[in-house]
């Protein structure tokens, strides 16, 4: 098989897997909104948010660095030994101190920022096994690299069944509606299944115990390449911790507020997961996207470039535009369905409208990243993410959960803005009006063509 078309199979194996594991996630979090409630869902997300800034700080962009330096081995058909064993070491030196870190500040975190004590257990099983997220993490890299996306597919299949089936059991078995236990189990479920996975990575990776050994790693080029993306990544991770932290709290100083933990669970648990499911369609076009860019950016001219950049607008705005309408007419059956809640509902509705400026903001930055404005995305991330917190620290208190959908209006409207901006200039699009026309034949065709572009390549 040509080096492109594998590229375009395995990005079809990764959308139809990808969109799968969604399935199933959102399936799983349906019954656990059956289980804890819209509050206890609320009290899951806020120590997912801080778990997920613990992996940031404690991975250090140790993944990405992972991931380029495999590469380049395997592209020289070297050994990715002395790269590997040095991403290791340099993940564990963040890792380890972040861990420990985490389990002195479990209380404070719980107590203080989280406002729940019952956070306090599944905070500690957190910290425990994030040394083995972070390199899981690393592992991913390497097999990312290697193009064995199978084998990872096939890992992120057994990850989430043997974290499903371990927080079932003990939310069943053990659990018994205590909101301290049930919040341990959904840690300890998906903690057990990462540290599982990071040991079949392990003993699937291929690799001559000959080859490479007694090399040293590349320490200038891991510390060079893993520093600033994990500088700007703790960055990114810890506004988005913030904002979600102080979302409960200062929701709960508006009078009109009765329980500002389930409000913020419907809110993040329920309704933004329906929303983005259908997205992952769109993941794998702009993973084609940045590689299509990259290729056509190198070319003289730009008619090519403007041509792509027209037309993936176009297809991602009627996608949109189709998703965003089924999820407005059908938001309050799906609330009632999907979770038995008439919140969730009117919530599907209110946010609905706002899925195509989000989708099209998939593709942008896509389209951006292709050309190589990525230092540019990252501005512009980030002035959002400020903006967004200094939004909702002022109008929660007033305006309740109003407040928050117009910070989160705002925020996105004005990222996607920059980012229109930015690629506009790039390209020179000229008038955008053509992309609110009707569909015809011709987007079809094209979404076929870039399909198959996509997969050429890498010829």
């Amino acid at each position: 098989m040509k080096k492109g078309s594998a590229m375009f199979y395995g990005a079809l194996l990764l959308t139809g897997a990808n969109l799968l594991l969604r399935l199933v996630s959102m399936s799983f979090q349906i019954y656990l909104s059956g289980r804890v409630g819209a509050a206890g869902i609320g009290l899951l997300q806020l120590i997912l948010s801080v778990k997920m800034l613990s992996f940031t700080v404690g991975s250090a962009g140790a993944r990405t660095c992972a991931l380029y330096l495999s590469a380049e081995a395997l592209g020289r058909r070297r050994s990715v030994r002395p790269a590997l064993g040095g991403c290791i070491r340099y993940c564990l030196l963040f890792a380890l101190p972040t861990a420990a870190g985490l389990w002195a500040l479990t209380p404070r975190i719980a107590g203080g920022w989280i406002g729940d004590a019952a956070a306090e257990p599944a905070l500690r099983a957190c910290a425990l096994f994030l040394p083995s997220a972070c390199l899981g993490g690393v592992m991913t890299g390497l097999y990312t690299a290697a193009g064995r996306l199978r084998t990872l597919v096939a890992v992120e299949f057994l990850e989430q069944g043997v974290s499903m089936a371990v927080t079932f059991a003990l939310l069943s078995r053990w659990a018994c509606g205590d909101p301290a236990r049930a919040c341990l189990s959904v840690a300890l479920g998906s903690s057990a299944a990462g540290a599982l996975s990071l040991g079949v990575l392990w003993v699937l990776r291929r690799e001559d115990a000959s080859q490479g050994r007694g090399d040293r790693p590349p320490w200038r080029r891991i510390f060079g390449l893993s520093l600033p993306v994990g500088l700007a990544d703790d960055l990114r991770a810890g506004l988005s911790t913030i904002e979600n932290l102080i979302i409960p709290r200062r929701l709960a100083l508006h009078a009109g507020t009765v329980n500002a933990m389930a409000d913020y669970g419907v809110l993040h648990g329920m309704v933004f997961p329906v929303l983005m499911f259908p997205a992952a369609i769109l993941a794998s076009l702009a993973d084609l996207l940045v590689a299509e860019f990259s290729r056509c950016a190198r070319r003289p001219g730009r008619v090519r470039v403007r041509y792509l950049a027209r037309q993936g607008l176009r297809v991602s705005w009627l996608f949109g535009l189709l998703v965003g309408g089924s999820i407005f007419l059908a938001a309050r059956p799906l609330g009632e369905v999907l979770y038995h809640s008439e919140a969730a509902g009117a919530c599907l509705r209110l946010y609905a409208p706002l899925v195509p400026v989000l989708y099209l903001d998939i593709v942008v930055d896509a389209m951006c990243k292709g050309l190589g404005q990525q230092s540019a995305n990252a501005r512009y991330n980030l002035l959002t993410n400020l903006l967004d917190v200094v939004l909702l620290w002022l109008l929660l208190p007033r305006f309740g959960m109003g407040g928050y959908y117009f910070s989160f209006a705002a925020s996105h409207l004005v990222n996607f803005a920059l980012s229109l901006r930015r690629l506009g200039r790039s390209v020179e699009l000229g008038p955008l009006g053509p992309l609110v026309r009707g569909p015809g034949r011709r987007d079809l065709r094209w979404l076929l063509g870039l399909l198959g572009a996509g997969g050429k390549s890498g010829d």
